[in-house]
């Protein structure tokens, strides 16, 4: 089995349909689905009912949130690469596990981009991945999870973090990532229409405290300080900084142009 779809919801019914419908109208059907509800009394459990030919495995009971629905998942899943496509998030389209397959990825973590669309507003954007990933990319933000098909084998021995309920899956990315070195395939395939908001951003302060916490586990202050000045620039201006300091050339031509600012600066003084 190529993959295992993992779906978490409470009290989301008409998410948890969309979610739903979208994973079972996959023309790839190399998978298994599995969803886990903490306990909803809004009817989702209906939902599950109605769906329950389509659902390889699902459980409505109360649980301790996000993280802990996801990791009850993990337990249950037997695919080779597993996704997390919670309640309210849907497959981009009914082939993109069609177009995954194709392209034949075998890294430890293949990540694509997730599109996020207002309904107000009738707008969408596309997620920028990094040019390449590194400690930057958790530090100013993260990968798009809903996105990420993650090898099993990276959970054998490593869940999401429970006491976290915001940033567990940042935890998961550096842990992976940037401490043990797994390989990430970074691929354009669209795989997650995503809803605009979220836990995280309902919860800003919380998921900036965790965010903090997360990264004083793994850097010393020093390093810290570091990273707190690459990101005063914005994301899309950092991705391109370091791609363009990819190429040789274009770095000499880079530290001429600070050289000539840098002096202007200093003429400027008064």
């Amino acid at each position: 089995m190529k993959y295992s779809i993992i779906t978490v919801n409470y009290n989301n019914k008409e998410g948890l349909r969309r979610t739903i419908e979208s994973v079972v109208s996959q023309t790839f059907r190399g998978y298994e689905y599995i969803v886990i509800d903490g306990g909803s009394t809004d009817g989702s459990v209906d939902v599950l009912k109605e769906y329950d030919s389509q659902i390889s495995y699902w459980v409505s009971e109360k649980d301790g949130g996000i993280y802990q629905g996801m990791n009850k998942g993990i337990h249950k899943a037997r695919g080779e690469y597993l996704n997390f496509m919670n309640s309210g998030d849907c497959f981009y389209s009914s082939d993109v596990l069609q177009h995954l397959s194709d392209q034949q990825l075998t890294a430890d973590l293949i990540v694509g981009r997730d599109y996020h669309y207002n309904a107000t507003t009738q707008r969408g954007f596309c997620t920028i991945l990094p040019p390449r990933v590194s400690m930057v990319t958790f530090y100013i933000q993260t990968l798009p999870h809903q996105s990420t098909f993650f090898k099993r084998k990276l959970f054998s021995d490593t869940l999401y973090d429970e006491s976290l309920r915001i940033v567990a899956d940042i935890k998961f990315y550096i842990q992976k990532i940037c401490v043990e070195g797994c390989s990430v395939a970074l691929t354009d395939v669209v795989v997650c229409r995503r809803e605009p908001d979220g836990v995280s951003r309902t919860y800003n302060e919380r998921r900036i405290a965790e965010h903090q916490r997360v990264l004083a586990e793994y850097l010393p202050q020093g390093a810290r300080n570091d990273y707190d000045t690459l990101s005063q620039l914005d994301k899309t201006t950092l991705y391109k900084l370091l791609e363009l300091l990819e190429n040789v050339q274009t770095r000499k031509w880079l530290t001429y142009l600070i050289k000539i600012i840098y002096r202007m600066k200093l003429k400027n003084r008064p």
